[in-house]
């Protein structure tokens, strides 16, 4: 273990707050190794406990990552819902919020991005390995399917498309560039523009294909 490891051991670990170092020790390993290239044991050394520690919370390392992607999932959550704020002041500058707040998200903590997204740690959808983890999942989705039920309601009834597939769209095309121009950090370079420009360069053509934008870019009267 090197100083800085030891550094960040005294520092964190405290008598009663186990699982916490334990995630935060889980987070470095992560960021320093991917996520499958630690083990229980290297995060309980790095936690400064016993190996046999950890089994008080996590059976294995996969539910040491799925609490990860658990906790970071309820963090995006609530870091996506402040950015939307109800739309206000507007649904499209609230819009564009989000947007920035989930590259955000991915820049300033990638381990629990990596985790939450690209590992296939069960967090949403068949088993739950930690409880709650595909409500903490299905939560920020919904923050998404809101802005867009926002953006789309002044269209006409008839033109409406789903508001669930607008919003897996939008999360795809976020995904997409966190994990090209962020996560990657490579892809970025070559390109002349930040990650937040090309996001908001591809959602604007996106809204304007639904019509939910005018030419000139400005949002639809109701």
């Amino acid at each position: 273990m090197n100083d800085s490891s030891h550094r960040w051991q005294r520092r964190t670990y405290h008598h009663g707050n186990l699982k916490e170092v334990l995630l935060e020790a889980a987070r470095k390993l992560i960021e320093e190794h991917g996520a499958f290239g630690f083990s229980l044991t290297e995060a309980a050394r790095l936690a400064g406990v016993s190996p046999a520690a950890p089994y008080r919370h996590f059976r294995d390392r996969d539910a040491l990552l799925a609490e990860v992607a658990r906790s970071g999932f309820e963090r995006f959550a609530a870091r996506l819902d402040a950015a939307w704020n109800n739309g206000i002041p507007t649904p499209l500058s609230a819009f564009e919020n989000l947007g920035r707040a989930y590259l955000a998200f991915a820049r300033e903590d990638p381990a629990s991005y990596a985790v939450m997204f690209e590992t296939g740690v069960p967090a949403v959808g068949g088993d739950e390995p930690v409880p709650g983890s595909k409500p903490a999942a299905e939560k920020a989705f919904n923050v998404l399917e809101e802005a867009a039920a926002a953006l789309c309601r002044q269209l006409p009834a008839e033109k409406r498309p789903p508001m669930r597939l607008v919003a897996l769209h939008v999360w795809t095309m976020s995904h997409g560039v966190a994990s090209l121009f962020i996560q990657e950090g490579s892809a970025a370079r070559k390109v002349p523009l930040s990650p937040e420009e090309v996001l908001e360069s591809g959602l604007l053509i996106y809204l304007k294909g639904l019509g939910v934008l005018s030419e000139d870019g400005d949002a639809r009267a109701s």
